[in-house]
């Protein structure tokens, strides 16, 4: 890699508003600056770029030479066009600022777009391409635009002057289609001897200039054989990753398919033999239901039918013939009804013996004695007692009088 610093002499005159290169002249230009300004900057990590004008109101430096790719793009923007190109001035600032360069290491170029007529004579150009060589500056001019005057012939004697050792080339392009920076991709300028900007720089420079690379993943592989090799392969292998992904969907999706075309026609076979089992079945108890559910609106019927009193008694009836019927047959409801008749006969004969002992004097003035602080001659104590004497005797009586008026009763019903 050839360890250079270049700089680059732009022309912004008035003719850079003819659109005959697409879409302005000067348009054009700035993206073949770009294009080679990268180039130059990414092939060797110590090359510098510096960029100036040669028209308007004088020769002025845009950037002295710099490694920064950023730099180097903000100075493009904002530039203004008008007047005319002063290309002898022009080359000569450009010789001072390499000549105060930092890296004295670094090989000298210069590069001219020449976009408008050149008024100098040949034995100028000639002289200047002389001071060039002396100084062992090399020269690149892409010559485009109005071909008058004679402006092809000046620019090849400029270039014979300052030529040594085939360093310094000159590209002619004419308008038409392509863009300028298109075809200054294939010249030496961009390539320098054979060992210009890599592959790489050329398809990112092309791409940011709009140009369309001819090479696959726009990498020469002339220039870097490397680095396309490294570009086909995982292009290679990427593609092999992504066909096994589809391939492994398809498998998935057909397998989810089969699944369940299998699952639903389980089911459809379940459900087929659960409605067969089911219609005999139903159709060999419909009779009987609709026997049964007759017989029982038929008995509603007849019930509804008949008298109340009847019907009172003949619930009476059907009631003590149910429970006499449950007695034998339901041995559990049985021992119920004998438990609670034991229970009922218990708490009869408990009451009685309370009542007995509550009806004994004795017992409870002995009980009354017993307790401390209590006075038996007290009116509250007598009155005490003599409630709870009365209450048995008070029940004695309740109970003749009911069993007077049931008797009472009876003897009614007999003698209607």
């Amino acid at each position: 890699m050839v360890l250079e610093a270049t700089m680059i002499c732009i022309d912004n005159s008035e003719w850079m508003r003819n659109g005959d290169y697409s879409p302005t002249r000067f348009q054009a230009q700035a993206e073949a600056v770009n294009l080679i300004c990268g180039a130059k900057t990414q092939s060797n990590p110590e090359n510098t770029v510096g960029v100036l004008t040669m028209a308007g109101k004088g020769v002025r430096v845009l950037v002295t030479p710099t490694s920064d790719f950023g730099k180097i793009l903000a100075c493009m923007h904002g530039l203004e066009i008008g007047g005319e190109m002063n290309l002898t001035s022009g080359i000569q600032v450009a010789q001072l600022a390499l000549k105060h360069r930092q890296n004295k290491k670094q090989q000298q170029r210069i590069i001219v777009f020449a976009g408008s007529p050149i008024k100098h004579d040949k034995k100028v150009l000639e002289a200047i391409g002389k001071k060039l060589k002396k100084n062992s500056v090399a020269l690149d001019i892409v010559d485009f635009g109005d071909e008058d005057d004679g402006k092809p012939e000046k620019l090849e004697a400029l270039l014979a002057a300052v030529n040594n050792n085939d360093s310094s080339h000159i590209v002619h392009v004419p308008s038409g289609p392509s863009a300028l920076s298109d075809v200054l991709i294939s010249t030496p300028i961009f390539t320098g001897d054979g060992e210009g900007g890599s592959g790489f720089a050329a398809a990112a420079a092309a791409a940011a200039a709009g140009g369309v690379s001819a090479f696959d993943f726009g990498v020469d592989p002339n220039l870097d054989p490397e680095l396309a090799l490294a570009l086909r392969v995982s292009m290679e292998e990427e593609r092999a990753r992504q066909e096994a992904a589809a391939k492994r969907a398809a498998e998935e999706a057909a397998r989810q398919e089969k699944g369940t075309e299998e699952a639903s026609s389980s089911q459809d076979a379940v459900m087929a033999e659960a409605a067969g089992s089911s219609d005999p079945v139903s159709e060999k108890k419909g009779p009987e239901l609709m026997d049964e559910e007759t017989a029982l609106l038929e008995q509603a019927l007849a019930m509804s039918m008949d008298d109340p009193r009847s019907g009172q008694t003949g619930s009476a009836s059907g009631g003590d013939t149910v429970m006499s019927d449950t007695t034998p047959e339901d041995p559990d409801i049985a021992l119920a009804l004998q438990m609670s008749m034991q229970d009922t006969a218990k708490d009869s004969s408990t009451q009685s013996e309370m009542s007995k002992v509550l009806g004994d004097q004795n017992f409870l003035s002995s009980i009354i004695d017993s307790l401390p602080g209590v006075n038996r001659d007290d009116s509250s104590i007598k009155d005490l007692l003599a409630s709870l004497q009365g209450k048995p005797e008070e029940k004695k009586e309740e109970e003749k009088k009911e069993e007077e008026t049931k008797e009472g009763e009876g003897s009614k019903d007999a003698g209607n």
